[in-house]
């Protein structure tokens, strides 16, 4: 880190260690009067998205608004000027989003309801994942998503299919029952078809004639078949995940990350 000739350490320095650094207790506390501070601005514009809260308080909410746009927009530009490569952070995943924090309150000068983006501040309290030390996590969710991307062209095919039952029910059910029974057009059966084979259900629209029924009653049961699908494509997928991570851990060392075809560790040299 950079000294002045008395030995003592550089501001810029001291400042990124508060800023960046969250095994400090200095570093743990701004990190978490920050979280705080993003729940309170969040909590600021859902109560500014009430009308009688925003009748009553409106002016309070406005200056709550900027007072924590202001602070944010502060917050930013320390971090670009303590950064060693000011560029790299504002590229970076933090770093954008911590630009998108604080725009909306600008540009709700220009377009009022743009304010109501303030909201994607809350992508901001995915700093709490380094606070309390939840990294050792990510594993476990990489784990995930091998497994969603291993099962993604399996998920394709099905939602096509899916899509070529829904639109074929739904073009049968608007020729059974028709405008006068709500069906007004093709589209919007195959909106109830969806509504339908999901079991959501919401009942705005509804067969009336006996083969209308008995055709929506085919299709309820074949939706609760069809949502396990999706379900046991998944599993199926993760547990080989999960076996291939078994199978690549050496037994001597533990580490992981070998070939699936590798013999031997490549850390330790233990047959694998």
């Amino acid at each position: 880190m950079a000294q002045d000739p008395s030995g003592s350490r550089h501001p810029k320095d001291i400042l990124y260690e508060v800023i960046f650094e969250a095994e400090t207790p200095a570093g743990k506390w701004f990190d978490v009067l920050l979280i705080l501070s993003i729940l309170a601005s969040v909590t600021v514009v859902m109560a500014d998205s009430v009308g009688v809260v925003r009748i009553s308080y409106g002016p309070l909410l406005l200056g709550a608004e900027w007072f924590f746009t202001l602070l944010f927009s502060l917050e930013y530009l320390l971090r670009v000027y303590c950064v060693r490569s000011r560029l790299k952070y504002a590229l970076s995943f933090y770093g954008l989003v911590d630009f998108i924090a604080i725009v909306p309150t600008y540009l709700s000068l220009i377009f009022p309801a743009t304010k109501y983006f303030m909201v994607l501040r809350t992508l901001r309290i995915l700093r709490v994942f380094r606070v309390l030390k939840l990294i050792q996590y990510l594993k476990e969710a990489n784990l995930l998503m091998k497994a969603l991307a291993s099962s993604r062209r399996k998920v394709t095919i099905f939602f096509f299919t899916v899509m070529t039952l829904v639109t074929i029910f739904g073009s049968l059910m608007y020729v059974i029952e028709g405008e006068a029974n709500g069906f007004t057009s093709i589209p919007r059966s195959i909106y109830w078809a969806i509504v339908t084979m999901t079991t959501v259900g919401y009942g705005d629209i509804s067969p009336q004639t006996a083969l209308g029924q008995a055709l929506a009653s085919l299709i309820m049961i074949l939706g609760y078949s069809i949502i396990a699908v999706p379900t046991g494509i998944f599993t199926v997928e993760f547990s080989h995940v999960l076996s291939g991570e078994s199978a690549s851990k050496c037994p001597s060392c533990g580490r992981d990350g070998h070939d699936q075809d590798a013999l031997f560790c490549k850390y330790c040299g233990e047959e694998l």
